[in-house]
């Protein structure tokens, strides 16, 4: 066999080899995506089915759409006033978290001083603090100073055991930031706190998106806070609503799953307009030079 010949043949089966490779490739990823879909799926055509048709045929597409369980679970949880608490919740922790977290960072990934590694493994050792372990101390805690049935009740608590990974992975980002931006900043006249607006904060927009997101999601989906700390039906958020389809005897499916729509849409959305900057956030710090 001929140099040449052997030389096409090895490039046939590196062709071969590749393809099969790039099929699979494919293949897997299309499989695992529709199974990361098909729960959405599921939910959302189940909002549309009565309780009857929701049982007799669970993974069926709906005969005919009942929009009449959207309204209804409306109406019967309160979900447009739960939907504003949890909105008010929801934002004000997030920004709390957002911005507490980049001033820390920022502190923690630029100046060097005496018991910095002691802070950085104090907040980091807040990571390991399992949550719900928390909830006695922290409900005598709300009740002696008055916080129970407010809004803060949640959003201090939310705040505090979500600005360890806010820490962590800002500081991460932060870190390969060239210093020698904050040189010239310096030269410019601007002081810690320009800095800090106008170059830290602006470039550590994919970090601070991606701890937006895991923010967001945390605490619009809390319920088991949310429920020892809130009793006034007026202050519910949209976890504590949902409950409400269902007792110790029976569940209306078709109302839950149409109040469970409306309420995973937000999140959706929120995802969908951040994607791209938190796909940046997540590798973000990785590689340094």
């Amino acid at each position: 066999m001929s140099t040449e010949t052997y030389k096409q043949n090895s490039s046939l089966g590196f062709s071969l080899k590749t393809g099969l490779f790039k099929t699979i490739r494919v293949l897997f990823l299309t499989t695992f995506s529709l199974l990361m879909v098909y729960p959405l799926y599921w939910l959302i055509t189940s909002a549309f089915k009565t309780n009857e048709e929701f049982f007799t045929q669970p993974y069926a597409f709906p005969t005919s759409f009942t929009f009449e369980n959207f309204q209804r679970a409306w109406e019967v949880a309160n979900l447009g006033q739960a939907m504003i608490n949890s909105t008010i919740v929801t934002v004000t922790a997030t920004v709390l978290t957002i911005f507490l977290g980049a001033l820390t960072a920022y502190v923690l990934s630029r100046f060097t001083f005496k018991l910095k590694g002691v802070l950085v493994v104090f907040f980091m050792l807040g990571m390991l603090i399992p949550v719900h372990s928390t909830l006695v101390p922290l409900f005598t805690l709300m009740n002696e100073v008055g916080l129970l049935d407010t809004y803060w009740a949640l959003i201090l608590p939310y705040t505090a055991f979500e600005l360890p990974i806010a820490i962590f992975l800002t500081v991460a980002y932060m870190s390969t930031i060239p210093k020698e931006l904050e040189e010239a900043a310096v030269i410019d006249g601007s002081g810690y706190w320009g800095i800090f607006f106008k170059i830290m904060l602006p470039l550590s927009v994919p970090a601070l998106s991606t701890v937006a997101i895991l923010a967001f999601l945390r605490y619009w989906n809390e319920f088991v806070f949310a429920l020892v700390f809130i009793n006034d039906s007026s202050l519910k958020t949209l976890p504590l609503s949902l409950a409400i389809f269902s007792d110790g005897f029976s569940t209306d499916y078709a109302l839950t799953m149409a109040a469970m729509t409306i309420a995973v849409l937000p999140t959706i959305v929120m995802y969908l307009m951040f994607q791209e900057q938190i796909m940046k956030g997540m590798v973000a710090g990785s590689v340094k030079g």
